[in-house]
């Protein structure tokens, strides 16, 4: 019978790589929790016919009192998030809108691409809108949806350490493309929506009026309520699935 016979320098050896490799795993699993990806809320999970709709305002300002009319024939409440220099320019149609019922929230300051900024730039975009649109509304926005939808850990991070929600969408109307029209509008999404929706247009799209109407109705008649995007949201004790979805923690007690 043979016997392996192994040196005190083999040992020191096999120890040393051990270690090396105890500390590689270690190390590795610490910055993947360090970098976990960390995501806007695009839908919510819910057995409840409950949907929101929201409109980016950046730009015009041609279609905003037609969409007023709009929502308020059919009775449904919508979020609106606005840029800052957007609210420098049609501050009446701020007014408006909150005066019809309609939430103003966060759509940045000047419209940037958010991964681009630094921290304290970031937060700049964040305040200095959120200022504004509490002078007029006399509300402070909870609610931010970045520019071109942009994002990345930071983002997400500092919009919550300023207490606001990062909020997407997983219904896309499409309404801002050159070959949109008012019908690939609607079948675009009403084929799209389900429980916890949230449906992004936007507020100066050439055929956004017209296709409105026969949304909400299709809408409607399929049984949905509509609901803020803020009302429709978990505050707290809830997670962010990998597709977005935010879902309610269930306890195990």
């Amino acid at each position: 019978m043979k016997f392996l016979i192994i040196t005190k320098k083999q040992l020191m050896l096999a120890l040393s790589i051990v270690l090396a490799v105890t500390v590689a795993i270690v190390g590795s699993s610490f910055v993947f929790a360090r970098d976990e990806r960390k995501l806007p809320i695009y839908c919510v999970e819910t057995d409840k016919k409950k949907i929101a709709i929201s409109f980016d305002a950046a730009w015009g300002n041609d279609d905003t009192e037609t969409l007023i009319k709009i929502l308020k024939e059919y009775n449904v409440p919508a979020t609106f998030f606005v840029v800052g220099t957007w609210v420098d320019k049609y501050p009446e149609s701020v007014k408006a809108l909150s005066d019809a019922g309609h939430q103003i929230q966060n759509h940045s300051n000047t419209h940037p691409y958010m991964t681009q900024l630094s921290k304290n730039q970031m937060i700049n975009e964040l305040t200095s809108c959120n200022e504004k649109i509490k002078k007029i509304t006399g509300k402070s926005p909870t609610l931010f949806r970045p520019p071109y939808g942009d994002y990345d850990n930071l983002v997400v991070e500092t919009v919550s350490e300023q207490k606001m929600y990062t909020i997407q969408w997983d219904v896309d109307s499409l309404d801002w493309k050159d070959n949109a029209t008012p019908d690939s509008i609607c079948k675009r999404v009403t084929s799209k929506v389900k429980n916890g929706s949230i449906v992004l247009f936007h507020n100066d799209a050439d055929h956004t009026p017209a296709a409105l109407p026969n949304i909400l109705k299709c809408l409607k008649d399929e049984g949905y309520e509509f609901v803020f995007i803020s009302d429709l949201i978990l505050k707290d004790n809830y997670e962010i699935k990998h597709d977005g979805t935010q879902c309610k923690i269930e306890n195990d007690s």
